[in-house]
């Protein structure tokens, strides 16, 4: 007998947030998609430099 191996939690999850990405561009031009991708970048660099700053804060 075959044992069933679950997969990984992060495996799930990384396939999660692949159907919500492909959800949220379905339909889009390559021109929307480029935009999608620049603003969603905009907003992770913003995020990275708020957590830094939040870091270097002496407490």
């Amino acid at each position: 007998m075959v044992a069933m191996m679950r997969e990984p939690e992060c495996v799930l999850l990384k396939r999660r947030g692949a159907q919500h990405v492909e959800k949220l561009i379905a339909g889009m031009s390559r021109q929307e998609e480029l935009a999608f991708w620049q603003k969603r970048t905009e907003i992770m660099l913003e995020r990275q430099k708020q957590l830094r700053r939040r870091q270097d804060r002496p407490t």
